[in-house]
């Protein structure tokens, strides 16, 4: 027994409907593949619609834009804001408890060598206390006014190891050469010295650089109660880790620059674990 389709009228033909749900109806084609799409569906494109595999397809073969050193563009300097959020906050809490904040998380070289480790970082989110505004004014206009540019040649999460990592130099450089130390300082001077590498990659002129790291140096030393462990100790890491991330070899970009962020933590490591400070040995 057989059955057959029901006669149509001369001329009649079935509606179209949508690939993905043959219940609807829809006279909408997809501009790529041609295939009927129904409202929920479709997908607005340069010229009339796409269906949904159409524009998945198109995104894969679409490259993402990137910084110029690695990493995903960035439109919005949001670690930088980040940063200048978290040093602010600090400092309003000394507005109260300056004395306790400042003797628990400042870096001391000797409570670093007896275990309170988080000082190394904590200590460099910390800055003279009220009625004292210069310290907290002058880095926090650096980190606005370089932070940004910084960001976004290098990507926010190079930046942000780059600006941790030279807070981290400063404080192991108070470690073994000082005693106690605070303020966003080190990883200023980290950001400085980046600036000069990136402007001696990209052929700018960095006399201006040289100019303000120079004259930054030399206040370290004439105005007193300036940590010159901390300046040099972030300078120095920052200048590391800007050259390892901006000359890394494109192909293996991410895997150089990573090795790099590496193998500075190791050698900070290695610091703390063999080599006694000087505070520890000041007060023996």
């Amino acid at each position: 027994m057989t059955s057959q389709p029901p006669p149509t009228h001369p001329g009649a033909e079935a509606a179209p409907t949508c690939y993905r749900h043959p219940e609807r109806e829809t006279y909408v084609r997809c501009q790529r593949c041609e295939r009927s799409i129904c409202p929920d569906c479709m997908r607005d494109a340069a010229v009339g619609h796409q269906c949904v595999e159409c524009v998945q397809e198109g995104n894969r073969s679409v490259r993402h834009a990137r910084a110029m050193f690695g990493g995903a563009a960035v439109t919005k300097p949001r670690v930088t804001w980040t940063l200048l959020i978290i040093n602010v906050l600090a400092y309003l809490a000394e507005l109260t408890r300056a004395d306790e904040i400042i003797n628990t998380f400042a870096t001391s070289s000797v409570y670093v060598f007896y275990g309170e480790w988080w000082r190394l970082l904590t200590g460099a989110f910390l800055h003279a206390p009220p009625p004292s505004f210069w310290h907290i004014l002058f880095n926090m206009w650096a980190l606005y006014a370089i932070g940004p540019e910084l960001e976004r040649r290098l990507g926010s999460l190079r930046f942000a190891a780059l600006y941790l990592l030279s807070a981290l130099g400063g404080s192991i450089a108070v470690y073994l050469f000082g005693l106690w130390a605070y303020g966003a300082s080190g990883a200023i001077y980290g950001m400085f010295g980046a600036l000069f590498v990136v402007s001696r990659k990209l052929g700018f002129d960095a006399r201006g650089v040289l100019w303000l790291i120079g004259i930054n140096i030399v206040l370290t030393f004439v105005v007193p109660g300036i940590s010159w462990q901390g300046h040099l100790g972030g300078l120095v890491t920052g200048t590391a880790v800007a050259a390892a991330f901006v000359y890394a070899p494109r192909k293996s970009r991410n895997a150089v620059q990573l090795a790099a962020v590496v193998a500075v933590l190791a050698v900070m490591a290695v610091i703390l674990l063999t080599l006694p400070p000087y505070g520890a040995i000041a007060i023996q």
